[in-house]
């Protein structure tokens, strides 16, 4: 089993959104960064524990507690007019992958600040410069520290 954290704009899908949704489920689309649609298409196991993180917001962190929901499958926003819309992908050949992520809990925000006031996260995939991947590993230590971290009062 892994663990992920996936970026969400709250404005596109937020972790109250998904709460509404039927069954909790939303596929995760929109992807257009090879090396997360890899770790989409190649290494999410249904059931592996996902951070769901607000990102590019007034407070960004992570929100919500998820699991993936659903082998990979072809987005279909790739073959849509529009945002997502890739001219050179083909029902026959798709580029783009998603998975359905379902919502477990939403915790209370874990903001970047707080995540980085913390060293036991120092090498944690988010927090290193440059990084602007939407989806990203997860140590098992750095699952558990946060998810221990969520229980408490914020700061």
């Amino acid at each position: 089993m892994r663990h992920w954290l996936m970026k969400s704009e709250p404005d596109e899908v937020s972790v109250d959104d998904v709460a509404a949704m039927p069954k909790k489920t939303v596929p995760w689309f929109g992807v257009r960064n090879y090396q997360a649609r890899n770790f989409m298409r190649d290494h999410m196991q249904v059931g592996d524990p996902v951070f769901f993180y607000h990102s590019s917001c007034p407070e960004p962190g992570i929100a919500g507690i998820a699991r993936v929901a659903s082998p990979a499958y072809p987005d279909a926003t790739q073959f849509e007019k529009g945002k997502y819309f890739d001219a050179k992908s083909t029902h026959e050949n798709p580029r783009w992958m998603n998975v359905d992520v379902q919502l477990v809990k939403k915790i209370r925000l874990v903001g970047l600040p707080e995540l980085r006031a913390h060293p036991e996260l120092a090498d944690m995939t988010i927090l290193q410069r440059g990084n602007r991947l939407s989806i990203t590993p997860v140590t098992k230590a750095e699952w558990e520290f946060i998810v221990a971290l969520a229980a408490k009062p914020a700061p």
